[in-house]
């Protein structure tokens, strides 16, 4: 274990952009209140996105007679858990390794149910209004070459896990979906659909007792000596211990130095379909589907409010900014794939556009574990922050009070993140890897 960080000054924060559809389409919330003065607690969690919500609660659960202070720079559901697409997966998409080994994919599993089983439990306990369905998910290639490359390995490794699944052709997936893009799909019945945005409300205004939320907090100093010391917009915030849960600003507070790559991911909702428009799409009334390449191709889902999904275009933005020019250019390319995904819909509008932000590896693994004597970590979700983010936040509370829960081994199996080439030489190839990929997988559009 390192020792503590030098003492950062934070200057790279999140910003919210008030665009997020999820949040748009629900009632007003009004946010908890901001840290003012001076505080102290038994615990800080800095970041209330899935992992520092699942922290937070069980810290909470664990010790009960402590206080516990989780701080949000924004507002709960506008950051990067209330951003996604709204898949809760618990099947990883391309399940084995290359050398066939599957005790990977069966620890990925593991950890994802694990997640999925506690936020249907706090959903169900507390009446988390979200759209909560275990609807399962349609793995989709749009072309035979896609189905041949992607979506075959994914049926032979499920069959060598023994989990479940359909296969559909065209014509039965057209009949479920309503678009007739696609070639081929995988469908398995374990993923959960939900409004993200309203789950991670109702888990943060759900949090136990002996949990104070402060919204619109954001850090811009902390101090590792004698615990934990961090400087707030409006004051001040002092706890022994620390769980970070911040995903890519993981470095603003000193951890994981040049091993985290941000990535920009665009995403559109339509308007609700009316009746005819219902009535001309055909197909279940609640899916969603992830494509057999997401650099290239688009996930889509149909929400229970008659609304359309489309997700598209997969950036690498370190500076997690993203210009107004940049999201109408996004916005005009969802307008395109929702003619072509769906062409008996042509009057059906997009009424909102965002832009969210992941947290990737380069080898695929968290950011887990203690990071220093006073501080554990719950960042890099790669991609799956519903499941990852509540699994590594539960497990980073539970090692920090010395909790013997057989998932951190599984946890600490998938590794740490590698260290990557120095800037700008990362930028480059990150630019020229995301060019190369839109070529190579071309047929996936």
């Amino acid at each position: 274990m390192p020792g503590p960080p030098k003492l950062p000054t934070i200057s790279l924060l999140p910003k919210n952009d008030g665009a997020n559809g999820w949040s748009r389409i629900l009632p007003p919330r009004a946010p908890k209140p901001a840290l003012q003065g001076d505080a102290r607690a038994d615990w800080v969690v800095v970041g209330a996105g899935f992992a520092g919500l699942a922290a937070a609660r069980r810290l909470a659960e664990n010790r009960p007679g402590e206080a516990i202070a989780l701080v949000e720079a924004h507002e709960v559901g506008e950051n990067a858990s209330g951003r996604n697409s709204g898949f809760a997966i618990d099947v990883p998409h391309n399940a084995a390794s290359t050398d066939g080994r599957l005790e990977a994919p069966r620890r990925n599993m593991r950890l994802a149910r694990a997640a999925i089983g506690e936020l249907e439990r706090q959903v169900t306990s507390h009446r988390i209004a979200c759209d909560w369905t275990r609807a399962g998910k349609y793995h989709a290639a749009v072309s035979a070459r896609g189905a041949q490359e992607t979506l075959s390995p994914f049926a032979s490794d499920l069959d060598a896990l023994g989990e479940p699944y359909r296969w559909l052709d065209a014509k039965a997936l057209t009949g479920e979906i309503g678009s007739p893009a696609y070639h081929a799909a995988v469908y398995t019945p374990g993923c959960v659909l939900m409004n993200p945005a309203a789950l991670t409300r109702g888990l943060a205004d759900t949090l136990p007792a002996n949990v104070t939320l402060h919204e619109h907090t954001p850090v811009t100093g902390v101090s590792y000596e004698n615990g934990v010391a961090l400087t707030t917009a409006q004051g001040s915030l002092r706890a022994p211990r620390m769980i970070l849960a911040v995903n890519g600003l993981a470095p603003e507070f000193g951890f994981f130095n040049g091993r985290l790559l941000s990535f920009s991911l665009q995403a559109s909702l339509t308007r609700p379909l009316d009746g005819d428009e219902r009535r001309a799409l055909g197909g279940k009334d609640d899916w969603g589907l992830t494509p057999a390449n997401a650099y290239v191709s688009t996930t889509m889902r149909f929400t229970k409010e008659r609304r359309i999904l489309i997700r598209h275009g997969v950036a690498y933005r370190p500076s997690l900014r993203t210009s107004e020019i940049q999201r109408l250019a996004a916005r005009a390319v969802h307008e395109e794939r929702l003619r072509q995904r769906f062409p008996m819909l042509p009057k059906v509008t997009i009424e909102y556009t965002w832009t969210g932000y992941v947290c990737l590896s380069r080898n695929r693994a968290p950011g887990f574990g203690r990071v220093a004597a006073n501080v554990w970590s719950a960042v890099c979700q790669n991609g799956v922050g519903v499941t990852g983010g509540t699994a590594s936040g539960m497990l980073a509370a539970d090692m920090a009070c010395a909790i013997d829960n057989p998932l951190i081994a599984d946890m600490q199996a998938l590794g740490v993140p590698e260290r990557l080439p120095p800037r700008p030489f990362l930028d480059w190839g990150a630019r020229l890897r995301g060019r190369f990929d839109l070529v190579r997988h071309r047929h996936e559009r």
